[in-house]
């Protein structure tokens, strides 16, 4: 087999055809490349691999259309069936030289992603995953190749139906629908020949909210499996059709073309079997989603969610399947697929226009979801499914993140929640406002919340489970703090925060001292430089461990706190008292008074040093229970600039302790997935460098190589 293997590589290389067949993917490659990767910054190759596969069409008959054909028309195949080497090893053999000569640009493509990764984020791994689906497509369509040059003599009519079977795997998809919108047992059989669909599988393009696409990579064990059984049983079938040549007729020819065919029937049972049978099993165990953002893969709070049901929940998604979202129907089966309860349908709006009727009065966009239990029902905007960005300088919209699993789980928590927690925010002191991505974190833990003045009542309202000061800039009254007090006392739960201004808040202080504590007024500067971001008053606090926060403690995980003060928390124990620190800074930091302008962020002369406190959660047990207090000294804290900074982190934080309220073992506020990264900025003279070296300057020397290495052997 090694020495069929040389003298077929040797052969494309001792012709045009291999250099020929190198040059023009090299060339398409870097055209469309120099276009979605260079000019339109995109750092994923798989749009450039997708735009290319039409390349099959005409390298892969280029390629094989000899490999078998010119052998049987020279009559040289007489020689290769009555050697000592065995069919199978024979037709492997010239295989693997054609797939040699297809993985060698392959792995030049392969180094791109590295070249990419010098001008931005670049997600390697989904990159790899594309070059892997197309080197897959690419044997598969050689062996296809393999199978045909082998069923005739004549190298012209090899080449043209190889691309007439490969252009039909190519558009069997749009075939398919043209038979059956909805599918049978027709388009069953033909989705078997479906090469594209399959490689959709691992490299797929879904469109947003706002109308764009975007291509999206899957390690998906079904197509590759898909891939590999068509290679061979494209080799077994080759090997069948020249074993039958080494025969006369006889009744031993008889006898072994039994054999034949019925081996060729088990490897076609076999084949397809396999393929069905992965393709039954649930996408969980089939699908590893390598994503850089995770868009398909589902968060363990809401497994955590999903695992534990004990009543049905009914999704319903305002589109035909057919018409579906397609990374929303990808979610959906998550969901169906980790719990029986789970039960997902969908409603095409031509054929049931007033289905949306029953639980809505507005108009439902296509592509809605509504999810229903017993207890109630919440329907779920499309456009709610996905975060977007006005642009006004274009006056156009993008996406920039996904929050189908957010709201998805949100929504199924809300339907199986007993009752709604409230929370309160205290206003009229001129307090700080939360921002858009807070606000919709506290949504998604189905919590309720009202803005109340305490001037307009005499205490705390009773269905309050929270009550959020924050930082006021104008001090409470003493009326006011005591109905705070009163309510903490009476088992409630209070979150503060504060921000230094130049006047006392002596009433506002007066909260903390009831439980202890104490206000270290001023700003703190962060000396230790791991522990800030960019300026010493950016902090990057501590993160201890606690519930509040779960999941934000491990390697390379920041809050990001600015302009935070401090507050002392007792060291040693206080009766009937329990404190729980989240938030510490260094021992180098140090605390300036605000009194005096600050000249540098080292300790001066009247200036505290660290460590300090900057967040800390504190109980106090009562008869009724307990109640308890978290006090956070950076009103910053809870701003989506801020958040966005240390990737959602802040939002985390809050949504753990909004979980607690709610009850919830786990946060159910998934936050929004970005939707993909950055765009990469390649310089002009880089592009055109790029676009001369791969798009000519390769292309031509291989095609030089290849001419002068022809002309010289055909002299001699």
């Amino acid at each position: 087999m090694t020495a069929i293997f040389k003298k077929e590589v040797m052969s494309y290389f001792h012709s045009v055809t291999g250099w020929l067949f190198m040059a023009f993917t090299i060339c398409l490659f870097a055209m469309y490349s120099s276009v979605y990767n260079l000019a339109y910054g995109t750092p994923y190759i798989a749009y450039s691999f997708d735009a290319i596969l039409i390349l099959f069409f005409v390298t892969v008959p280029l390629l094989s259309m000899r490999i078998m054909a010119d052998e049987r028309r020279q009559k040289t195949d007489q020689l290769l069936i009555t050697s000592p080497v065995s069919v199978g090893k024979i037709i492997l053999g010239k295989y693997l030289a054609m797939a040699a000569v297809f993985v060698i640009p392959l792995l030049l493509f392969s180094f791109l992603p590295l070249f990419l990764s010098g001008y931005g984020t670049v997600p390697m791994a989904e990159n790899f995953v594309a070059v892997f689906a197309f080197a897959l497509y690419g044997l598969a369509a050689i062996a296809v190749g393999l199978f045909l040059s082998s069923l005739t003599e004549n190298v012209v009519i090899a080449a043209v139906f190889t691309f007439i079977v490969l252009f039909l795997t190519y558009m069997m998809q749009g075939i398919e629908s043209l038979i059956s919108a909805t599918g049978n047992i027709v388009t069953r059989f033909l989705s078997m020949f479906d090469f594209y669909t399959h490689y959709s599988g691992m490299i797929s393009t879904v469109s947003d909210a706002a109308g764009n696409s975007r291509l999206t990579t899957v390690f998906d064990l079904t197509g590759i499996v898909y891939f590999l059984s068509v290679i061979a049983l494209m080799l077994f079938l080759t090997t069948q059709v020249i074993q039958k040549r080494r025969y006369t007729v006889s009744v031993k020819t008889l006898a072994m073309g039994a054999y034949s065919s019925i081996a060729t029937v088990i490897a076609l049972v076999l084949t397809i079997g396999v393929n069905f049978g992965l393709g039954a099993l649930p996408s969980k165990y089939t699908a590893i989603d390598v994503t850089t953002n995770k868009l398909y893969g589902i968060t363990q709070q809401t497994k955590t969610l999903i695992e534990t049901l004990d009543e049905d929940v009914n999704i319903y998604v305002y589109a035909s399947k057919e018409n579906a979202d397609g990374l929303l129907a990808q979610t959906l089966e998550r969901y169906r697929e980790l719990s029986k309860h789970v039960k997902v349908t969908y409603i095409d709006p031509l054929q049931d226009p007033n289905f949306a009727k029953k639980y809505t009065a507005d108009d439902l966009s296509q592509n809605s979801v509504i999810v229903e239990t017993d207890k109630r029902s919440k329907v779920i905007d499309y456009y709610d499914l996905y975060e977007t960005q006005f642009d006004y300088a274009t006056y156009s919209q993008s996406v920039t993140g996904y929050d189908g699993e957010g709201q998805i789980t949100s929504a199924i928590s809300y339907c199986i929640s007993d009752d709604m927690p409230k929370i309160y925010f205290i206003a009229g002191h001129n307090e700080y406002t939360f921002d858009n991505g807070f606000i919709t974190a506290i949504e998604k833990e189905n919590i309720a919340y009202e803005t109340i003045s305490l001037i307009e009542h005499d205490t705390i309202p009773e269905d309050a489970q929270c009550v959020i000061i924050h930082a006021p800039e104008n001090d409470f009254s003493a009326d006011d703090a005591d109905k705070v007090i009163a309510y903490l006392n009476n088992g409630g739960m209070v979150i503060m925060t504060t921000e230094y201004v130049q006047q006392e808040q002596s009433n506002y202080e007066r909260i903390l001292s009831d439980f202890g504590m104490t206000l270290q007024r001023g700003m703190i500067a962060e000396n230790d430089s791991a522990r800030y971001y960019q300026a010493p008053f950016y902090l990057l606090p501590n993160i201890e461990t606690a519930d509040e926060t779960s999941g934000l403690t491990g390697q390379h995980q920041y809050i990001m706190s600015p302009f935070a003060q401090g507050v002392t928390v007792p060291e040693n124990n206080v009766e009937g008292m329990t404190y729980a620190k989240l938030l510490t800074t260094s021992d180098k930091a140090v605390l300036k008074s605000g009194e005096k302008q600050v000249t540098t962020y080292e300790k001066e002369e009247g200036d505290l040093e660290g460590p300090f406190c900057i967040g800390v959660k504190a109980q106090k047990e009562l008869d009724s229970g307990e109640g308890t207090l978290y006090v956070f000294t950076s009103a910053q804290l809870f701003t989506d600039y801020y958040d966005s900074a240390v990737a959602g982190n802040n939002k985390q934080l809050l949504s753990n302790i909004m979980g607690r309220i709610a009850g919830h073992e786990v946060s159910v506020s998934i936050p929004v997935k970005s939707y993909e990264l950055e765009m990469l900025t390649v310089p002009t003279q880089t592009a055109y460098l790029y676009r001369a070296l791969f798009m000519i300057v390769v292309p031509l020397g291989l095609l030089a190589a290849g001419l002068a290495i022809w002309l010289v052997r055909r002299k001699k």
